[in-house]
């Protein structure tokens, strides 16, 4: 099967990663694959052109540009495109007019997020919306984006559908004291320091100025503890001040944009999410794959994965106070929080691998019908 994903870019964050290791499995599988970048390459694409995976790149400029719209078309053809797999509204609406005519059995779009954008989301929803009698299915990434997106009015009951993300189970291990001792000692810390980590893009969406006000919290109360942010985004600064404000800037690591994640995360001694919206978070799946005790909101599909009391601990949004008690708790009931771990990491062998999610697109690749 010729198979063309669509993407804004592969730079380094959640839904790229999903599409990088769907790609990579369908093209073992024996599939075409190509994926094509509305706007630039980005920093991963390498680990698709390694494999001899063709990733184009549109280059689009601001408003209607023609000629990145000329670029896709002439990709999506010499593809000889049997599947069109869009990711995100934005690419989905330019997708589709650039294949108009082109012959395109099936057209498919993934919405990776809940929707929650600031700005130009009522037009971009509208846009969206104008393109879906081209679209076979809508594929939600949890139970909760799938039901959000019916009620708004934005996606037909009849075309949504609900396909988890994945991971390659195989590239995690559970967390470990040596791992531990290793980050402990390249950030500096004291021995014994407990570290409280956090995974994702350093923006309003993931909240991690709740976090650190939470942090501040935990810190009185249990002075042997770090916080580790892994991830860059637009509001580093902002959260580098928020630390200092919060008299804890010493306790706060800014890791940035790094290569070796989980290899850091396996240091974790427990795994926090603060984010104000969640749609199938791929950092709480690999904190489950690395049996990691983890505490996150109540938000989009977090609870599809953490099971409170079961698998994690789910807390309410925007509650520093709330986050901030959930952790002590743990971090003083270690015996509980590898409890929670193991059981994190045994639901995700069950429900969370790269394979089932393959699976379950092959079906609807196969199945889709307007």
């Amino acid at each position: 099967m010729n198979i063309t994903h669509f993407v804004e870019n592969l730079n380094r964050g959640g839904l790229e990663r999903v599409v990088l290791e769907l790609v990579k499995l369908q093209h073992q599988q024996g599939h075409r694959c190509q994926v094509v970048c509305l706007f630039e390459g980005g920093s991963l694409a390498h680990e698709l052109t390694e494999l001899g995976i063709p990733v184009g790149i549109c280059g689009k400029r601001p408003g209607l540009d023609m000629r990145a719209l000329a670029r896709a078309r002439r990709m999506i053809r010499a593809h000889a495109t049997e599947v069109l797999h869009t990711h995100n509204a934005v690419v989905h609406y330019q997708a589709v007019l650039a294949s108009l005519g082109l012959g395109v059995g099936h057209v498919i779009n993934t919405r990776h997020g809940m929707g929650q954008v600031r700005g130009s989301a009522t037009r971009r929803e509208w846009l969206y919306r104008r393109v879906l009698g081209r679209t076979q299915a809508v594929v939600a990434v949890c139970e909760a984006a799938r039901r959000d997106a019916i009620q708004r009015g934005i996606v037909p009951a009849r075309k949504a559908k609900v396909v988890p993300n994945g991971i390659h189970l195989g590239a995690f291990h559970a967390a470990s004291s040596d791992v531990h001792d290793q980050l402990q000692q390249a950030l500096n810390l004291p021995a014994q320091t407990r570290i409280i980590g956090s995974v994702g893009r350093l923006n309003w969406l993931k909240d991690q100025a709740c976090l650190i006000r939470a942090f501040c919290i935990i810190h009185e109360q249990l002075p042997d503890t770090a916080l580790v942010l892994i991830g860059d985004g637009e509001l580093r600064a902002e959260l580098e001040q928020c630390a200092v404000a919060e008299g804890v800037a010493a306790n706060v690591h800014f890791l940035g944009d790094r290569s070796d994640v989980t290899a850091l995360a396996q240091g974790f001694d427990l795994f926090a999410l603060s984010s104000l919206s969640e749609g199938y978070s791929m950092a709480l799946l690999e904190a489950c794959a690395m049996a990691l005790p983890i505490v996150a909101t109540d938000v989009g599909g977090n609870g599809e994965i953490v099971r409170d009391g079961s698998t994690g601990c789910l807390v309410p949004p925007s509650d520093p106070q709330a986050l901030a008690d959930a952790i002590i708790a743990l971090l003083r009931d270690p015996q509980r929080a590898r409890s929670l771990g193991r059981a994190a990491r045994a639901w995700v062998e069950l429900n969370g691998s790269l394979e089932t999610m393959a699976q379950r697109y092959a079906e609807i690749y196969g199945g889709s019908s307007g």
